[in-house]
């Protein structure tokens, strides 16, 4: 029987910012990417987060991002080695804090936006992610097929909602259809990705992502919708839904 991780990021906002539904997408994926509060989060909003994923029975991730939080993490900073390794030691650890009395941990390490991406094309800085995860002894969530899941040895996944080119890499957001809105479509690209690791890519050719997780963006409008619609689907065909770590 298959068995895949459903993900989503979560705890996304700021303040009176609101940006992700997270007590209606804690109510169906089985991994929340948890802000830490350089691309978005506040101590109250996280801890909020925290509480309602022990008790759903949620695995929990520290998603570390560059000190961005202006620009949501989504904008590339030439960080050095140093910087970035006592940046990830200091988010996971501040959120791992924050689950004190919780009884939940945090269980792995998943980059966030421009540091997601520069983790595979940035040798040095997937170096300084990889080497603050071993160091707290946590696996890290990649990309499948990329650069960094091969330097980590962490755990692969994939992107229901996010189109891909032909090599197996994500479509930029300031392309259009970078993100996959049409329900129907996204399920039927998460049960496809569950079933056989493959995706059509922008081009309509078959592109091998073999995964044990698939994300989906909390950001997206209706994800919460869109994310319970996903696991309905995955489990109509017979996939178990459940966390990774």
């Amino acid at each position: 029987m298959t068995t895949i991780d459903l993900n989503a990021d979560l705890g996304e906002g700021f303040g009176a910012w609101e940006l992700t539904d997270d007590a209606a997408l804690l109510e169906v994926v089985t991994s929340a990417n948890v802000a830490c509060g350089f691309h978005a989060g506040d101590p109250m909003r996280l801890r909020a987060v925290l509480g309602l994923a022990a008790v759903r029975g949620v695995a929990v991730g520290a998603q570390v991002s560059y000190r961005d939080l202006a620009g949501f993490g989504r904008r590339f900073l030439d960080a050095s080695y140093d910087e970035l390794v006592g940046d990830v030691l200091y988010q996971a650890g501040a959120l791992q804090g924050l689950c004190a009395g919780l009884e939940v941990d945090v269980t792995y390490v998943k980059p966030h936006g421009a540091l997601y991406h520069a983790c595979s094309t940035h040798s040095l800085q997937g170096q300084a992610v990889s080497d603050a995860a071993r160091a707290l002894g946590l696996p890290v969530l990649a990309a499948s097929g990329s650069p960094f899941l091969e330097l980590s040895g962490g755990v692969a996944e994939a992107f229901v909602d996010r189109a891909y080119n032909h090599d197996g890499t994500l479509v930029s957001r300031s392309l259009p259809g970078a993100v996959v809105e049409d329900v129907a479509e996204v399920c039927a690209r998460a049960v496809q990705l569950a079933e056989s690791g493959t995706v059509a890519s922008v081009t309509g050719a078959l592109v091998s992502v073999p995964a044990r997780s698939l994300c989906l963006h909390g950001d997206t409008p209706g994800a919460a919708t869109m994310a319970a619609a996903v696991r309905s689907a995955l489990e109509a065909a017979g996939v178990t839904v459940a966390a990774f770590t």
